[in-house]
């Protein structure tokens, strides 16, 4: 095996790995500081998080998933993306007083799963289509 070849077979561990750190250090900005509920005058409680932090934190992975989709490496983009912030959430909410955390991270990989696979999926397509992918060949 030649030492380009080898190179090459790692790299969509190495974009895996990075994807994962960006995901990991967006969920530390966006929702890793904010640790306290919200008590409403009626008794309710609610958050950590306020719905902004959550969208922010999307629109922020969308950039690392596109970069690695835009390179060839979709599986990368979806797999990072979602270890990243399995990762940083079982982190962030293992101190839970109720021990049920890992429901709450499980359901959020089966969420990253989906909504990335789907993103990775709409930018091949659209990546595809404005190159003339799967056109047929003039004969």
């Amino acid at each position: 095996m030649s030492r380009s070849s080898s190179s090459a077979d790692r790299r969509p561990a190495l974009v895996s790995l990075v994807v994962a750190g960006c995901a990991a250090a967006a969920w530390a900005v966006w929702l890793g500081w904010d640790q306290t509920r919200d008590v409403h005058p009626d008794g309710s409680v609610t958050g950590p998080y306020e719905a902004w932090q959550v969208v922010g934190l999307v629109l922020t992975l969308f950039v690392p998933a596109c970069w690695a989709t835009l390179r060839g490496h979709s599986r990368a983009a979806v797999l990072g993306t979602t270890a990243g912030l399995a990762v940083a959430a079982g982190y962030d909410w293992s101190d839970d007083a109720s021990g049920l955390f890992m429901v709450g991270v499980t359901m959020l990989v089966m969420g990253s799963l989906a909504g990335t696979a789907l993103i990775t999926g709409i930018v091949n397509a659209v990546h595809g289509a404005a190159h003339g992918w799967g056109r047929r060949a003039a004969h």
